[in-house]
């Protein structure tokens, strides 16, 4: 049996994140959640627990940079062509403390033949950006769920 081929790019978008999510391990174990998904955008939560706070009682800066990579590669692969990162830059503008949950909103601000750039904001929920992530993006072969028709960015 075949997979239908979603007739809208949201539609796509959606099943291609919720096969990534089976597969990834990583934002999972870390307690991530997919709040929402779009062609080209995501967001990602994750609330920040004792084992993430660093010895300035503060959010390691390398579990807000791993929320951001990840709201990146949901918003770069959305569109059902595999892409990876092929540079990123963070920004920490302000600490994140235990008990805080981070939303990083990832939005395409182009894409153009194999490469994209995308913009990732990392707050505190209801309150301040806490960093600036930037990303570039890649396109590799395949698709994130084979055989099922891509949509170009």
């Amino acid at each position: 049996m075949s997979t239908p081929v979603p007739t809208d790019p949201q539609a796509l978008a959606e099943a291609v994140a919720q096969a990534m999510w089976s597969r990834d391990h990583a934002s999972q174990a870390l307690g991530m959640r997919l709040e929402s998904i779009g062609p080209g955008r995501a967001t990602l939560s994750m609330a920040v627990r004792r084992d993430m706070v660093n010895g300035h009682a503060i959010c390691h800066g390398g579990f807000m940079f791993t929320l951001a990579d990840s709201a990146f590669a949901y918003a770069c692969n959305s569109y059902n062509l595999n892409t990876v990162a092929s540079a990123c830059h963070i920004d920490f503008l302000a600490p994140a403390r235990e008990g805080d949950v981070l939303e990083a909103e990832a939005v395409e601000r182009s894409a153009s033949g194999r490469t994209g750039v995308y913009d990732i904001t990392v707050r505190v929920r209801g309150g301040k950006t806490v960093a600036l992530f930037r990303g570039k993006s890649y396109r590799i072969q395949g698709e994130v769920i084979a055989g099922l028709q891509a949509q170009p960015a």
